[in-house]
């Protein structure tokens, strides 16, 4: 009942907002303008479009705002005054009451605010979908950030993940795609994101990781944890200073090199998801900040790590693999990749995969390689991939996220970035480091002591396994024989299954001949029964016996 009423929140919200006038009419099928046609009785009033989508993600909640967040990186999807408007859901979403904030900070940390810092700013500095954050000054003197977790907020976020699990089993149940998309499961594993991002204890911890990652690095910077202060709800962090990264004309005023920012951006990423495996998964530009020093040689600034992603090695290595065979027009080697992975059935027929590839990616190719989206090349592939039985891969959808956001904002920092001239001597390099031998030789110090402490165990497992292989010949067989005797005893049904119906119908052939002289066989008259009917009632009885 809480999601259906949610629901009807949602469409409600839908129709104040008069979203319908975003949609396309002349494309949307009959039934569906039918359906909104009541809404033209609502006056849309003089907010622009941009407002009225900004205003309707706002009053919905959290994981509205962030769908909101991820669609503000998209100008080649959105239209600059949705975009404009979309922007500031990023950190600009209204604020709760200042004497909440302070309540929850003195209740996590146990002393006044008064006490806890030399100075507290009761005024917001940002506030954002999940949380909200406040300036101070600790006693020691340096400048910090508090931020504090929305009150209430996980009882929205558990009812709106409610209702996108209802919808995900209808879909999954009812959709032709359900069980290859594994709908339910997303769901889970997004419902699974958003509450670690409540936690801040763990952002703390995956700021902590990301700093000792990038530490001395030229292209990014980690703000420090103040471990001291932080807990479940509340974190504080150094206060950093730098140019929001949307701020266009601040970047420009100070000769930022936006050719090599938008480049750093595409190097971080593939960076963080190749070598370090432990990447920024919410890099929307209201977590995204540039660095006031050194303009020529800019250095990005990031901030909230609640939602980090990684993979593991066999996705990675298939993944590198499948952006360079692409960059090559190597189309076979993406469909054989595909089946070696797991992410289509091995019963995949290579050549059908590789035809359906190339279909798909030699029109983008012809494009300059300036032009072309990396991120909607790999959501292409992924989509080709479809009718090939190919599920959603639940590890890859953060990267896929990421990606699009990265992109998304180095467009809008350099229109002429040439993502693919960035990555593809990042992942020349990093293919050709792993089978490095002083990296096969970090691998052996690193696993070697697990490697010596189980090899006393290896003979016994040797001849373990010797022994599984001869009991599974053995089962195989008595399954072979088993499986032959079942053949027979189907054999042997069906034989008797015909033999009776030739029985039935040789008995009931003889009868309907004895039917129209059944008084003469009362009257004891048998020389007068036709001879087809013995043969008939002979050859029934006869089969009835051959059936025993």
């Amino acid at each position: 009942m809480t999601s259906v009423l949610r629901l009807l929140t949602i469409l409600a919200t839908f129709a104040r907002y008069r979203l319908d006038l975003l949609l396309p009419r002349q494309s949307l099928p009959w039934w569906l303008r039918f359906f909104l046609a009541p809404l033209a009785l609502i006056p849309a009033g003089k907010l622009t479009r941009g407002e009225r989508m900004r205003l309707a993600l706002e009053s919905l909640g959290p994981i509205f705002i962030k769908f909101g967040q991820l669609l503000s990186t998209r100008p080649d999807l959105m239209p600059p005054d949705i975009i404009a408007e979309l922007s500031a859901l990023q950190d600009r979403v209204p604020p709760f009451a200042k004497e909440k904030f302070s309540a929850l900070v003195e209740e996590s940390l146990g002393d006044s605010v008064d006490t806890l810092f030399k100075h507290f700013d009761r005024e917001p500095l940002a506030s954002a979908s999940v949380a909200q954050v406040h300036a101070a000054v600790l006693h020691d003197g340096r400048e910090v950030v508090i931020k504090a977790v929305r009150p209430g907020i996980e009882k929205t976020i558990a009812q709106d993940t409610r209702l996108l699990t209802l919808i995900a089993r209808i879909v999954e149940k009812y959709s032709v795609d359900g069980k290859r998309l594994r709908p339910v499961e997303v769901v889970e594993d997004y419902r699974t994101t958003i509450f670690d991002e409540l936690d801040l204890q763990r952002e703390a911890a995956n700021a902590s990781q990301l700093r000792r990652n990038f530490l001395h690095s030229p292209l990014l910077y980690i703000p420090e944890v103040i471990w001291d202060y932080s807990r479940r709800k509340v974190l504080v962090l150094e206060r950093i200073s730098g140019i929001p990264v949307t701020q266009l004309d601040a970047l420009n005023a100070q000769n930022t090199d936006m050719k090599k920012l938008a480049e750093r951006g595409v190097e971080i990423f593939f960076t963080q998801v190749f070598e370090h495996n432990f990447f920024h998964a919410d890099m929307h530009p209201g977590n995204i900040f540039v660095s006031r020093e050194h303009p020529d040689q800019p250095q990005y600034i990031a901030v909230d790590m609640a939602i980090v992603g990684s993979l593991n090695r066999a996705d990675q290595y298939y993944l590198a693999r499948n952006m360079l065979a692409m960059f090559r027009r190597d189309y076979r080697q993406v469909a054989e990749l595909h089946v070696q992975s797991g992410w289509v059935p091995e019963s995949t027929r290579i050549e059908e995969l590789e035809a359906a590839v190339r279909t798909v990616c030699e029109p983008i190719f012809e494009k300059p390689l300036k032009d072309i989206s990396f991120g909607q090349v790999l959501l292409n592939l992924f989509r080709t991939a479809r009718r090939f039985n190919m599920e959603v891969q639940p590890q890859l959808v953060l990267l896929q996220k990421t990606l699009l956001n990265i992109e998304g904002l180095g467009r809008q920092l350099y229109p002429d970035l040439n993502l693919w001239a960035t990555a593809h001597p990042f992942l020349e390099r990093w293919l050709k480091n792993r089978f490095h031998p002083k990296t096969l030789w970090q691998d052996l110090k690193r696993y070697g002591p697990e490697w010596m402490e189980k090899f006393p165990e290896v003979p016994h497992l040797v001849f373990n396994g010797l022994q599984q292989i001869q009991q599974l010949d053995k089962l195989r067989g008595e399954l072979t024989e088993y499986r032959q005797l079942r053949q027979r005893e189907a054999r042997r049904a069906s034989i008797r299954k015909r033999l009776t119906l030739a029985a039935v119908l040789s008995l009931g052939g003889a009868f309907s001949l004895l039917w129209p002289v059944r008084d003469t066989l009362l009257a004891g008259n048998w020389e007068s029964i036709p001879t087809a009917t013995w043969v008939l009632a002979t050859l029934g009885t006869t089969l009835l016996a051959l059936r025993r």
